[in-house]
């Protein structure tokens, strides 16, 4: 755990509020209308990093699916508005960034609309090769109302 003028961060599970994520991401445009059960599994099978301000409980977090030897993709990063431009992020990135199980992987990805200069200044770049990379993407996948988790 580590601790700031009023802000704390922690990786332990119970420094992780699912809900509280939850309210944040259903309503971000890579996730929205995403079931609390499926937020819940993603943190339970995720490397998870938790921002808390003093009497407020969680105000950011950020996650990592991660195998902890090859390869991570960083997703899900936020700071409530409220708590923005304190460098907050910049600090929850590198602390998670610095997690002993990160250390020495091949690749580490992410994607991002419209956060790439705080992005580069922890070391990410543009794909160098983005003619190899393929994807299958569902927008909108979580608004539909067949959706189970």
């Amino acid at each position: 755990m580590s601790t700031r003028d009023g802000y704390r961060l922690g990786f332990a599970p119970q420094d992780i509020d699912a809900r509280a994520a939850h309210a944040f991401l259903c309503g971000a445009y890579w996730c929205e209308g995403i079931p609390l059960a499926v937020v819940e599994r993603s943190i339970a099978n995720s490397l998870c990093i938790a921002l808390h301000a003093d009497g407020e409980g969680q105000v950011g977090f950020a996650r990592v699916v991660t195998d902890r030897a090859t390869f991570a993709y960083l997703c899900d990063v936020y700071v409530l508005d409220a708590h923005r431009g304190r460098g907050l992020a910049t600090w929850m990135i590198d602390t998670l960034l610095a997690h002993p199980d990160l250390q020495g992987l091949r690749r580490f990805l992410l994607f991002t609309r419209d956060a790439h200069a705080v992005y580069a200044g922890h070391g990410f770049a543009p794909l160098a090769t983005p003619q190899r990379g393929m994807e299958i993407v569902r927008l909108g996948l979580y608004l539909q109302p067949t959706l189970s988790p």
